[in-house]
């Protein structure tokens, strides 16, 4: 018999953390946008409930240009104002200038390996310290539970969902075979 995570066991099926249980929660993400996207939302996240960051996430998807990585690197004074002056977005300057910097860095990371998910595949499997050194070392504001939820929530590290769960399983038929070990 399957159950549901205890988190969202209760939930509605419409309840924003069911919704992202259910469809984006551990799933990969195939997308160097969706990725670097997913950590502009963890970054953001420090210090703040999900709830929160799930309520805004189309609005950081319009602020940051559908989290174009081309267009974020690109941003200067004018853009950071503009950001900071959004209050459908976390308005933090550190966690702003954190989205530009590693925009910088994804695009120099897409040069070197083809991708941002091909350089995540080079490095993969680590364990979670392994993770947080590199992203700590490669990335600004990435301490260990940004790092630990990112990876879980793109399916880089396990444990993202119980394996009762009956999304667990959904998750293993998504995940390519070289992020399993068997391939």
């Amino acid at each position: 018999m399957s159950s549901y995570c205890h988190f969202v066991s209760q939930l509605e099926k419409d309840h924003l953390h069911r919704v992202y249980h259910d469809t984006a929660y551990g799933f990969p993400i195939h997308d160097d946008q969706e990725l670097f996207g997913r950590l502009i939302l963890e970054i953001n996240q420090a210090g703040l409930s999900w709830t929160t960051i799930l309520k805004k996430e189309q609005h950081f998807r319009k602020a940051y240009h559908h989290f174009d990585i081309k267009k974020i690197a690109s941003y200067g004074d004018k853009d950071r104002a503009r950001l900071l002056n959004d209050a459908g977005i976390i308005r933090n300057r550190l966690k702003v200038e954190a989205a530009i910097e590693n925009a910088k860095t994804v695009l120099q990371l897409q040069k070197d390996f083809g991708s941002f998910r091909q350089w995540l595949g080079h490095h993969h499997p680590a364990d979670r310290e392994g993770w947080t050194r590199l992203f700590k070392k490669t990335f600004r504001f990435t301490g260990g539970e940004i790092v630990n939820e990112f990876l879980m929530s793109t399916g880089y590290l396990p444990h993202a969902h119980h394996e009762d769960c009956p999304v667990y399983k959904k998750i293993l038929k998504a995940r390519p075979a070289w992020l399993t070990g068997k391939g």
